[in-house]
């Protein structure tokens, strides 16, 4: 028993050392099944090793296949993921049985290669795929039925390299609806581009087959003939984040609940020129970034509660697009990420004869709208305009002449925070509108021009930053509206007083004249003519200390 006892003790040491190098060779050989099968494919495929990232660096004397450019293993060796594109492979995938026999594969990319051929249908094998990734690599002809055994996919992209070609994929046996009925895992769809035309007749099949997919979040289906109206049931996806239908030849009217799905990121409804709709509400809480609705059917106004669209940016706006519209009586695209593109307008094409309101605060101006000038004369056209804001942009050149000559009509002009030099054009008619005037950092010189006692209801007045040299505008002091006077950082000098009466600056109430070169003294007597700044008693009228510019309000 003492014997047995012992030799039972050695045993089971050798029993575990044996197990462990068992199970390690069984892992060993696993890896090498997984390396051969790389290496087959390979071997199969054809692109130019010259151009290639991952698959040229492929060879037999790398221990570690897992570790190769473009190859993901799970832990226990088996290779999981291929991220194949953009690596020139033009042939080969349709005989490439390699690849059909990575059964633990969960994900596969072969976009934008160069292949012309179908999608092979042993991609179908590929049961365990949660990822596919074919666009732009060329593929060509029916989608495979054997693609719709792949019921475990979440990210399906097919869309093709050239959508407008005659040789692209199709989806006609099976169509959509049998194509995706097993898919109930899929959150990404890709079809852009995929030739669809076959549905037409067939939109009920791809509202029911859709339908039910309400897990989707991405819907692409661009550059399709639909010819069909927009389902409603999309406004049910409520993971959905991106809804394109570019190029659809949609019709009818579009669903106004969609705008409102709360995770919606982007909805691309651009050339649909039969589609028609307007923009309804937005919840407080929108996710929308981009709206696209250029080349549509879409009427009416934007609503006010497009502010509460908190993530929207809606990128670069062409200029000469906007100039076309005749009729256009206000434009307000200021304090947006947007950078207002005029690079390409010249003086003749900005004309807008109704327009009474513009404001391009904050829009990245570098080009408005004349190569040759930053502020163009041609912007005086604008007779009716009544509020003009060009504030903090990049502007650069002197200010029009015109511009102040016709502010019967103008009653703010910002033109803050640019680049503009020169002086001031001493321009202001009688009759003059201005009740803001606000020139203030910019590369201004020269003086204050004495046609500003032509703008008797001037309120502000703001020129602060800038390299004026001149005495204090005492031609001011008479004004009965001027109640904000901003000469901050400049040259003025001399004396701040100007003749005494009881009526200088009786509205004043607020003056800056820091960084300057002022001289002389400032007595009590001065001051104590600027009711403007005194502490109202009960029977001062209600509104008297509210500056505002109440311009025509236009729907």
């Amino acid at each position: 028993m003492t014997t047995l006892y012992f030799l039972w003790l050695f045993l089971i040491p050798l029993f575990q050392i044996l197990s462990g190098y068992h199970i390690f060779l069984v892992s060993s050989q696993c890896l090498d099944d997984q390396k051969s099968l790389l290496l087959q494919l390979k071997g199969s495929l054809r692109y130019d090793s010259t151009l290639s990232n991952k698959l040229a660096k492929w060879n037999q004397k790398t221990s570690e296949s897992c570790n190769w450019d473009g190859v993901t293993c799970d832990l226990s060796g088996h290779v999981i993921a291929l991220e194949l594109d953009d690596e020139t492979i033009s042939s080969g995938i349709e005989n490439a049985s390699a690849l059909f026999s990575l059964q633990y594969l969960e994900r596969l990319n072969l976009a934008y290669n160069r292949f012309s051929v179908g999608i092979p249908v042993g991609i179908g094998n590929l049961t365990n795929l949660k990822y596919l990734n074919l666009s732009n690599a060329g593929f060509v002809g029916q989608i495979p039925m054997m693609l719709s055994r792949l019921t475990k996919l979440v990210t399906l992209d097919l869309s093709p390299l050239f959508p407008y070609s005659n040789q692209r994929l199709k989806l006609e046996n099976p169509n959509l609806r049998h194509f995706i009925e097993n898919s109930t895992e899929l959150r990404e769809l890709y079809l852009d581009g995929v030739d669809l035309s076959s549905l037409r007749t067939e939109w009920c099949p791809i509202d029911e087959s859709l339908s039910k997919l309400q897990i989707l979040s991405i819907i692409r289906l661009d550059q399709n003939n639909l010819s069909t109206t927009v389902p409603g049931y999309f406004a049910n996806f409520t993971n959905l984040t991106t809804l394109s239908l570019d190029s659809c030849n949609l019709q009818g009217a579009f669903p106004k609940k969609i705008f409102q799905v709360q995770f919606l990121e982007i909805l691309d409804l651009s050339n649909n020129k039969l589609l028609s709709g307007s923009i309804p509400s937005f919840p407080r809480n929108g996710s929308l970034r981009m709206i696209s609705l250029s080349n549509t059917n879409f009427s009416g106004s934007l609503p006010e509660s497009i502010s509460n669209l908190q993530s929207l940016s809606s990128g670069t706006v062409p200029l000469d697009l906007i100039g076309r519209l005749s009729n256009l009586t206000r434009l307000e695209l200021s304090y947006n990420n947007l950078t207002v593109d005029a690079s390409s307008i010249n003086s003749t094409s900005f004309i807008f004869p109704q327009l009474r309101l513009l404001k391009l605060a904050s829009c990245r101006l570098q080009k408005f709208p004349d190569l040759k000038r930053r502020i163009p004369e041609s912007i005086c056209n604008a007779s009716y305009l009544q509020v003009l804001d060009f504030s903090n942009n990049a502007l650069s050149g002197t200010i029009p002449p015109c511009l102040l000559e016709n502010s019967t009509n103008l009653g703010v002009l910002n033109l803050g925070n640019n680049k503009l030099n020169g002086v001031i054009p001493d321009s202001f008619p009688i009759g003059c509108a201005l009740q803001t005037l606000d020139l203030s950092e910019n590369k201004l010189q020269g003086r204050l021009p004495k046609s500003l006692v032509n703008c008797e209801l001037l309120e502000v007045l703001n020129v602060g930053n800038n390299k004026l040299v001149d005495r204090f505008p005492c031609m001011l002091r008479n004004s009965n509206s001027l109640r904000v006077l901003f000469l901050r950082s400049n040259q003025f000098n001399g004396s701040v007083q100007c003749d005494a009466t009881r009526n200088n600056w009786k509205n004043l109430q607020i003056i800056d004249i820091a960084s300057n070169n002022f001289t002389g003294v400032l007595n009590a007597e001065f001051f104590s003519n600027w009711k403007g700044m005194m502490v109202a008693d009960d029977n001062v009228e209600t509104g008297r200390n509210h500056i505002q510019y109440k311009f025509l309000q236009l729907s």
